[in-house]
């Protein structure tokens, strides 16, 4: 894999497919899986529970359908929580997994409070327990040919720069680089590139616009009131520096997929292009961006 287009990945949130009860109107499968296909895309990862089959060989047949590779995807789990073992959740999943022939497994670390516009703190025994069953969890998937990454993400466990701190500092798990997150949640992706691109298996390209992502981190208003002010916009027109980031990525040896992400809430069935519009924007940034590398 050795351009940015030959593993280049698409995520069904781009489409306003999304695992947060009430988040919007979530389209049918097949209308973006095959709007994917249409923009020449070979990859993508799984989406929500729900949105593919539960079950692994179907789930694995849907993707082929589709002329798509699976390589994973967002996986909420709750890790700090005594009462709940993450191991049994993820096993099941791992499952599916080896079925489609995915390799990354994206936890997003959950709070168990539905949605992401709640901030939680754990006390030393939580993050211990939490390492623990982290360090775990990448165990049982490497031992299935998976990579288990940690999804810094607003809302959940793993949110501010500390939090990113104690995951690359206190357990031997290696993180999703999402762009988009990281800076809402007060870590620059870009500096953390360079500071830890050893470290960082798998990445989701996001662009935000800075001025609402600091609304967001300032408590001004929500997350989802941010995604429906329009904070995410395609690869390029936002302020997260998404060719610098790609380009060090590539400097450093990144070896991994690039997922592009716009988070979207839809209102309805679009009556026009819908999502695809800003998705086929992006698709032609990364292209342009991956030619200009060439010259």
């Amino acid at each position: 894999m050795s351009t940015i287009t030959s593993r280049l990945a698409a995520a069904p949130i781009s489409w306003g497919v999304c695992e947060v009860p009430g988040w919007g109107y979530q389209l049918e499968a097949d209308r973006v899986l095959s709007e994917m296909t249409a923009l020449g895309i070979t990859a993508t990862e799984f989406g929500p529970a729900g949105f593919l089959p539960e079950q692994a060989t179907e789930r694995a047949e849907v993707l082929k359908r589709h002329n798509l590779q699976a390589i994973g995807g967002f996986f909420p789990v709750i890790l700090h929580d005594a009462a709940k073992n993450p191991l049994q959740a993820v096993s099941a999943e791992l499952d599916a997994y080896q079925a489609a022939g995915a390799s990354i497994m994206v936890l997003a670390a959950e709070t168990g409070v539905a949605g992401y516009d709640q901030r939680h703190e754990l006390d030393a025994e939580g993050w211990n327990r939490f390492g623990r069953n982290l360090d775990a969890i990448v165990k049982a998937a490497a031992d299935r040919g998976i990579q288990a990454v940690v999804h810094p993400h607003v809302g959940t466990m793993i949110e501010t720069t500390s939090d990113v701190n104690r995951v690359l500092n206190d357990t031997a798990a290696n993180l999703c680089l999402d762009t988009g997150h990281l800076l809402i949640g007060g870590t620059d992706p870009g500096q953390l590139v360079r500071d830890y691109a050893s470290r960082i298996g798998h990445t989701h390209l996001k662009d935000v616009r800075k001025a609402i992502a600091e609304r967001v981190q300032n408590n001004e208003i929500s997350y989802t009131d941010g995604v429906k002010t329009g904070m995410y916009v395609p690869l390029g027109q936002g302020d997260v520096g998404i060719a610098g980031i790609v380009r060090d990525l590539l400097a450093a040896g990144y070896g991994g997929w690039f997922t592009m992400e716009q988070d979207t809430i839809l209102e309805s069935e679009p009556a026009d292009d819908g999502p695809v519009r800003d998705v086929r924007q992006s698709v032609a940034f990364l292209r342009e961006l991956e030619a200009g590398l060439a010259t």
